[in-house]
């Protein structure tokens, strides 16, 4: 069966070097047994070594031409194929309450979305690996401090041990995207419970960073009673790329008892 097209409006970039994705297979080595749900196939070319290694496989893939192709050169693999959207599944369906992996060349228009999807099953989602736009793996797994350092590094981190592994050309691909690509592996951390109202985190991230250049005092003023004296502690003259997931939690509790002091 003759090659699959890429489609710029599902942004595939089909990997052709093989050493990189035996590399990215690799990083799920130590889990084989546990269930791995692959996201874009596309022509297979890391599905090829997922299966070589053993692992129970399933395979989540929008394009029905990289549909017809696995089907056609991947017959063990039948029935194991899932035909649909990934942002709009429900793992629980495919997995149970079962843990399982994620792995991909994952869709570089989608990636951050992709990920936010995965903090939804955090409690399942042991690990979670794969090549994305090296600038968006970078900001995975950056610390406090950088540049780089947001939401979905905050997000993340709360539950997952972040690592960048390696940089992939642009000439290993096609066709060629026109940005470098990283590699990350995402272990599960310890955590069970953050140690605050976890959604009420959420909002605290995503309003510190939605206004990152001002201090703390500013960007979240709005979630804070008229006049309250919790604006003039030196904690809010920080802005959040200074803090920690630490820092965060401490900041989400600070808020919650500064509006139920409010209520009372």
């Amino acid at each position: 069966m003759q090659q699959v097209k890429a489609k710029k409006a599902l942004g595939q970039h089909f990997l052709t070097d093989l050493s990189v994705a035996r590399r990215i297979a690799d990083t799920l080595g130590e889990r084989v047994g546990m269930p791995v749900l692959e996201i874009g196939p596309g022509m297979g070319v890391l599905t090829q070594y997922l299966m070589q290694d053993g692992h129970r496989l399933k395979v989540v893939e929008l394009d029905g031409e990289s549909v017809d192709y696995l089907n056609a050169n991947f017959p063990d693999l039948r029935g194991n194929i899932i035909a649909d959207d990934f942002l709009k599944l429900d793992l629980n369906a495919i997995f149970g309450d079962e843990e399982f992996c994620v792995i991909g060349n994952y869709p570089y228009n989608i990636s951050s979305q992709i990920f936010f999807k995965v903090l939804d099953y955090k409690d399942q989602v042991r690990c979670c690996s794969g090549m994305l736009q090296r600038e968006v793996a970078q900001r995975l797994a950056a610390g406090p401090g950088s540049k780089t350092y947001g939401i979905l590094s905050v997000l993340l981190q709360a539950w997952y041990d972040v690592e960048y592994l390696f940089t992939v050309d642009e000439n290993v691909f096609n066709p060629p995207p026109k940005v470098k690509s990283g590699v990350i592996i995402m272990r599960r951390n310890g955590v069970t419970d953050l140690g605050c109202d976890e959604r009420l985190f959420k909002t605290v991230v995503k309003t510190s960073f939605g206004q990152r250049r001002k201090m703390l005092r500013g960007s979240l003023r709005g979630m804070l009673p008229k006049d309250c004296e919790l604006l003039k502690d030196p904690f809010f003259a920080l802005r959040p790329e200074q803090l920690s997931v630490a820092d965060f939690v401490r900041l989400t509790n600070m808020v919650k008892q500064a509006n139920a002091e409010r209520e009372q």
